[in-house]
């Protein structure tokens, strides 16, 4: 039988009752709601508690979209929300209530980041993506390539044509990068702040968000246009907003393990059953030091402990933070019984 339990689509800055509905042409007809603690709340559905990670690619589609739909209803009725991971679950109201608990002082932090404030998505791609690679080709130090190659006796290789293939992206990426870093340059001012995100293919020059003051949307957009017009047909730029602060601040409720703690403390030789965090650090250093691929050059498996060693110290960081939110004191309890009053964590997605 499957288990019911709280879907967290976000999290807004009043404690007043809402009760959200399904846009019509949703394929979910699911009563979404608001469990509040002191002046916040969260946003929740009543689903079956499933793992997304195991989700077909078209299923995941559909709840993400559905998942953004709650969202910009929410910001329809003019409230800020802070957007959490597609696929949080908390099994009851408690548990929803638990998470707000030990968030709370990064919620309130949040919030006041993202008063009055939306994110728009700024992505600029190459309006003839041919006509920039014929011009790549036609610059000097591949021309000359291309020349050595051509007189050569022994004909095109497929070493010389990877040469060429090389010389090309990198003065394709050169000329992104000059062009992407003249956008970033001139919407900064514009902004409160802006994150860049990963190009999907070679045609897109830059995928950044901004995140700009609501009554500044309109300067913003205009400053787009103007860019528009100083790259004249060179580049097609595209405007997605304005939208919660996706990029920024969607959270993410970490449920940490046991087994990953003690796994953690012992890769760092923290053998008591209790540590401070700067005990966790200067372990860290130690071991770090120890084994740093640059110290052993000549050992091959120093790379893997290296990466072993700095996974146990982010691992105890943060449980470090975990226990600050549940209130405890700079001392970590590596004890199984004392770990279950902490076991998550409220943080900003990476």
């Amino acid at each position: 039988m499957s288990e019911i339990g709280k879907y967290i689509y976000g999290i807004v800055n009043s404690n007043n009752s809402l009760h959200i509905f399904t846009p019509k042409d949703s394929y979910r007809r699911e009563k979404v709601y608001t469990i509040p603690y002191q002046d916040v709340s969260a946003v929740v559905s009543d689903s079956e508690i499933i793992d997304y990670a195991y989700s077909r690619k078209d299923t995941l589609a559909k709840l993400l979209i559905w998942h953004q739909k709650v969202i910009e209803r929410i910001m329809s009725l003019k409230h800020a929300i802070i957007p959490i991971r597609l696929g949080t679950f908390a099994i009851d109201e408690a548990g929803v209530k638990d998470i707000l608990s030990k968030g709370y002082s990064l919620i309130k932090d949040i919030m006041e980041n993202i008063s009055d404030k939306i994110e728009t998505d700024v992505v600029a791609t190459w309006s003839d993506f041919n006509s920039v690679l014929k011009e790549v080709g036609e610059e000097k130090e591949i021309k000359e390539l291309k020349e050595k190659i051509l007189v050569n006796p022994k004909g095109i290789t497929v070493d010389d044509q990877m040469k060429i293939g090389v010389a090309v992206k990198k003065t394709l990426d050169e000329k992104r990068e000059k062009c992407a870093l003249q956008i970033q340059t001139y919407l900064r001012d514009y902004c409160k702040s802006l994150k860049i995100h990963e190009l999907m293919d070679d045609k897109m020059v830059i995928n950044a968000a901004f995140l700009i003051n609501k009554h500044e949307q309109k300067d913003f957009d205009k400053k787009v246009e103007e860019l528009n017009s100083e790259f004249a047909e060179k580049l097609n730029f595209r405007c997605i907003g304005p939208l919660p602060p996706y990029s920024f601040y969607t959270l993410e409720i970490k449920k940490m393990q046991f087994e990953d703690i003690d796994w953690a403390r012992k890769k760092l030789g923290l053998l008591d059953d209790f540590a401070t965090k700067n005990e966790i650090k200067k372990a860290y250093r130690k071991l770090a030091f120890s084994f740093h691929p640059d110290r052993n050059p000549n050992t091959p498996d120093t790379g893997e402990e290296f990466d072993e060693i700095t996974k146990a110290y982010r691992i105890l960081s943060e449980y470090c933070e975990a226990s600050k939110q549940a209130g405890k004191g700079d001392s970590l309890s590596f004890n199984e019984e004392e770990f279950k009053k902490n076991i998550i964590l409220v943080k900003v997605r990476e």
